[in-house]
Order: C-alpha cells, then sequence, then structure tokens
C-alpha cells in the first residue's frame, strides 16, 4: 500500500475540491491517504470581505494544516493551489519554506510528486505555477509523474500536460470532466508511489543504503 499526502490551499473550494477527487482516487487504487491544508495566512478582514472565502473557510476548520512531517510519511505527494500571478499561493510557498529540515535531511527525496492548480481565467497562469511547483520537487530529488496525454479524460479537462488545472467555476462546483481527471491523478500518482516505493533499495545507489 502506498502512502500520499495530499496538500493544497484553497480560498474558496475550488482546489478544495480537486484535492477531494485526488483523494478518492488514490484511496481507490488502496492507497492510504492524508489531506492536509496549508495554514491561512490572510487577516480576517481580508477573508471576510469574500463571504465565499469566510464560508469555505469555516467549513474545512476541522482539516489538519499540513506539516513537514506529513511529507516524510509519505512515499508520495500532491500538491494544489489556486495561481496568483502565476506561482503558488503564499500559505502553500511559505509550507514549502518550512520543510527546509527535511530536505537537507534527505527525508524529502526518491517520492514520487505530481501537482495540481487553478486560474480565474483560461490563461491566468495555470501552467507557469504547475511548473514553479515542479521546481521545488526538482531540489527535493522527487520523482515528478505528470499526468501527460496518458488517458483520452484528460483532453476533456483541458489537456494540461503538467498537471490538472481548472478556470474558476465562479461559486459552482468544477465541471465533472476536472474531478475525474483529478481522480484519475491521484490514482496515477498512487501506483508509481506503490511501484516506487517497494524497488528504493534497487534504486538506491551504491554506498547510500
Amino acid at each position: 500500500m502506498a502512502k500520499i499526502t495530499i496538500v493544497y490551499y484553497s480560498s474558496t473550494g475550488n482546489t478544495y475540491q480537486l484535492a477531494l477527487a485526488a483523494k478518492e482516487g488514490a484511496e481507490a487504487v488502496g492507497a492510504e491517504v492524508r489531506l492536509r491544508k496549508a495554514k491561512e495566512l490572510a487577516p480576517a478582514v481580508a477573508i471576510d470581505s469574500n463571504p465565499a472565502w469566510r464560508k469555505h473557510l469555516d467549513a474545512t476548520k476541522d482539516i489538519p494544516e499540513a506539516t513537514p512531517d506529513d511529507l516524510e510519511w509519505a512515499d508520495g505527494y500532491i500538491f494544489g493551489t489556486p495561481t496568483r500571478f502565476g506561482l503558488p499561493s503564499a500559505q502553500l510557498k511559505q509550507f514549502i519554506d518550512l520543510c527546509g529540515g527535511k530536505w537537507f535531511a534527505g527525508k524529502l527525496q526518491d517520492k514520487v510528486a505530481g501537482a495540481f492548480s487553478g486560474a480565474g481565467n483560461i490563461h491566468g497562469g495555470q501552467e507557469s505555477t504547475l511548473l514553479a511547483l515542479q521546481n521545488v520537487f526538482y531540489h527535493w530529488g522527487a520523482i515528478i509523474v505528470p499526468v501527460g496525454y496518458t488517458d483520452p479524460l484528460l483532453y476533456a479537462a483541458g489537456g494540461n500536460p503538467y498537471g490538472v488545472s481548472y478556470t474558476d467555476a465562479l461559486g459552482a462546483d468544477l465541471p465533472d470532466e476536472k474531478l475525474v481527471a483529478s481522480r484519475y491523478q491521484g490514482e496515477r500518482i498512487a501506483r508509481y508511489a506503490k511501484v516506487i516505493s517497494a524497488n528504493l533499495a534497487s534504486l538506491t545507489a551504491p554506498g547510500k543504503e
């Protein structure tokens, strides 16, 4: 059984919907999954200025906040974030910055990794945000497993090979095609993580066991 951690940040719920779908997909192929949210950093006055933001924050108050230990525990991880000017949200970035100790100790390497994102419009920076997250995975020595064009359902979801992405649904639920694609991404990460984790000894350089 693979162990998968999904770390996400969501202000009004779109990224959260994808995170839940990815969790369902990973669990469907037998993985044990930790769903974790990045700590909210925005001040209350900003949150309360958008009723949907406050509503979502209150609705997900019981979801545990991510810690670096959640990544060390996992065989694979998936990060999800809305796009902020073509980059990951500050909330998710702060979590990443807290992982320096685990990275330095080699606790984040040799794990399967993927990402999902969204923005307010079709060309709002989804791809650059995913690529920015993959830069983190390079530094950590993780094994990036993109969705690519590995299943026709990905075309229906927009055909983003770097990871599942969405355009803001403006208060409505995300289209089913996006959720289906996110479940597929969760399955794919979990399947690869199971294979990699079961064969780490044969993949480790001599003298590094």
